[in-house]
């Protein structure tokens, strides 16, 4: 139903649109997201030139994966990250993982940050191991690849170009060798120098259906604050998923507000929310 230039999203449509976005993705959107869902897609469907809600989940159910549900998938989903959020976790990768992993002169580490969004987690990574490899003065190969359901996100995250306040708090030092600014001194935007960029390569990932790395892959795996946005069920098998791609001894990181109590798991809590592969499935 249509009322002036928004477009109502019944009960019914609503129930049907969530049913189809947590089959495909995951995300638990209960009746209390109603009007939030409603007010992310109502400018969507004025584009398509669409009267109802009843008329773009016909749209959408017509092919898998088409350019208007990933568009679709690009509105829904959450992304809210910044450089060094949760900073204990980059503390306890310089200061316990890297020394452990280092060890082995001939190791390759390769991260992975599993809900990247726009690449500030995935970054971090990197110039907290570029920062461990100049203090302790070693030679350290490491990759990290970052995945994210959303096209949008994940444009700005290769671009790696940010504004300029989003890394007003980090140390002065930081900010000289991490960041170019523009030579436009209005354009107030940074980007991630090339050396970090060449290091990082990110691709469109869908946590509930597609097909995962191969066991032990990876020596970290980052999966912070995506969890909360599904029910216990998703939750166990994402988990389940990302622990086997882990390598024995490698680290899984939730964010402060997710937990893995009551499932069996091969894992050891190392600080909160930071667990280390103690063994095989």
């Amino acid at each position: 139903m249509k009322l002036g230039n928004t477009i109502a999203l019944r009960d019914l449509d609503f129930q049907k649109l969530s049913n189809y976005i947590y089959e495909r993705y995951g995300i638990n959107l209960p009746l209390s997201k109603k009007t939030l869902l409603e007010s992310r897609l109502q400018k969507h469907l004025l584009s398509l030139g669409m009267t109802s809600f009843k008329q773009y989940i016909q749209h959408i159910c017509i092919e898998e994966e088409s350019p208007d549900v990933i568009k679709m998938v690009n509105l829904v989903s959450t992304n809210k990250t910044h450089f060094f959020r949760e900073a204990e976790h980059f503390s306890f990768i310089q200061n316990i993982v890297l020394p452990q992993l280092s060890k082995d002169k001939t190791k390759n580490i390769k991260i992975w940050s599993s809900a990247s969004s726009t690449g500030e987690e995935v970054y971090s990574a990197a110039m907290a191991i570029e920062q461990f490899i100049e203090k302790n003065e070693v030679n350290l190969a490491y990759t990290l690849v970052g995945s994210d359901i959303s096209t949008d996100v994940l444009n700005v995250a290769r671009t790696a170009i940010y504004n300029e306040v989003s890394i007003k708090d980090l140390p002065i030092e930081e900010r000289r060798k991490f960041f170019l600014k523009s030579k436009d001194s209005n354009v107030k935007k940074v980007r991630i120098n090339k050396k970090l960029r060449d290091r990082v390569s990110f691709k469109r990932f869908n946590l509930i259906q597609d097909r995962y790395p191969a066991a032990e892959s990876f020596d970290i795996i980052f999966c912070r604050n995506v969890l909360i946005y599904f029910d216990r069920e998703t939750q166990v098998n994402v988990i389940r998923n990302l622990t086997k791609c882990l390598k024995l001894g490698g680290y899984l990181f939730l964010g402060h507000s997710e937990s893995l109590m009551g499932i069996d798991l091969p894992l050891k809590q190392r600080i909160h929310t930071a667990y280390q592969k103690i063994s095989m499935y």
